[in-house]
């Protein structure tokens, strides 16, 4: 069990090491095809009083004066030190920006995470156990709808309607304009928080919904089933019994797997709400040409949806040890 286990992790991290060094080189060639000049983005107003011996200095500093193989083996031996580079938007080392921005990040995602899994699953399971029902109609209906639906567009309907009209939130930003870090509450950091957080869970909550109501409906039409029923087995016992654990395993599967779809709409989401997260660390480093932080961003991204699917894995195994051999229990 210990050898099959060992045989999963080093496999596993022989994945992770393919996997940034091909995000890596693919980011590193778009970044350097990017019709973004960095210098200019860099000295921003001030490039007229900028000379064309300042520029060659700043490209000379930044290492951007190098041929693009060079400057993608500097940098890659850079990050195997575990140097990341430095901002040329923020003035710090990128490590320090995604730890800071990672923070904001971790709590939205987290929460509309566990929001969208816990009622995403239990949408599907009550669809599924009132098939063909106006409940059923009605919750298709919704995710459909939500399925189809931008997340940008929807957490500008949620900004209007409840920040704006109604004035229940403010309007954007992670903590009250005009306050000292010391003085922001935690009260205020949540208040900040929800309308993002309800925009992406609104939205994720479609996909595990629709999966687990088929999941659950082809169970309860199995013949093992049929068989409990006839022995006088009808609605939770039923679905306890017979039905969690075979749409648990796809629906932990699909809840992990979609921290691809979270980052990405949490991308969105900041940028819409102004929030202090990753999303909007990226979409400036992106507009800005701020190219070390750009390439941090896209290598920790790559390493947090690997780990979303890791977990998954490792979830699979601990519900039903025969997945992997017994090798997690």
């Amino acid at each position: 069990m210990r050898h099959r286990l060992l045989v999963f992790l080093g496999l596993k991290a022989v994945r992770l090491i393919v996997l940034l060094f091909a995000v890596s080189l693919i980011a590193f060639m778009l970044v350097s095809h990017s019709p973004i000049d960095p210098i200019q983005a860099y000295v921003g107003a001030d490039a007229i009083r900028v000379s064309p011996e300042q520029r060659l200095q700043i490209a000379e500093y930044w290492g951007l004066d190098k041929p693009p193989v060079e400057q993608f083996m500097r940098w890659v031996s850079a990050v195997a030190r575990g140097d990341l580079g430095t901002s040329m938007i923020y003035r710090l080392p990128v490590t320090e920006v995604i730890q800071e921005r990672f923070l904001n990040s971790a709590a939205l995602m987290g929460a509309s995470w566990v929001l969208s899994g816990v009622i995403g699953f239990a949408a599907g399971v009550l669809a599924a156990m009132k098939k063909d029902t106006w409940i059923d109609r009605i919750i298709k209906w919704y995710c459909y709808t939500l399925a189809s639906t931008p997340t940008f567009w929807l957490g500008l309907l949620l900004l209007i309607v409840f920040a704006v009209w109604l004035g229940w939130f403010p309007v954007g930003l992670g903590v009250p304009a005009g306050v000292l870090a010391e003085e922001v509450t935690f009260a205020d950091r949540i208040g900040h928080m929800i309308l993002p957080a309800l925009t992406l869970s609104i939205v994720g909550i479609s996909t595990i919904a629709l999966h687990t109501r088929q999941k659950l409906v082809d169970v309860l039409e199995s013949d093992y089933v049929l068989f409990a029923r006839a022995r006088g087995e009808s609605g939770f016992r039923l679905f306890w019994r017979h039905g969690l654990r075979n749409i648990a395993l796809p629906a932990v599967s699909l809840q992990f797997t979609s921290f691809s779809e979270l980052f990405g709409g949490a991308v969105l989401a900041e940028q819409v709400f102004s929030y202090p997260g990753l999303g909007q660390a990226t979409v400036e480093a992106g507009l800005r040409g701020d190219v070390p932080l750009l390439l941090g961003l896209v290598l920790f991204s790559a390493l947090f949806v690997f780990m979303g699917n890791f977990a998954a894995d490792l979830t699979y195994r601990w519900i039903d040890p025969r997945l992997g051999g017994g090798a997690v229990r």
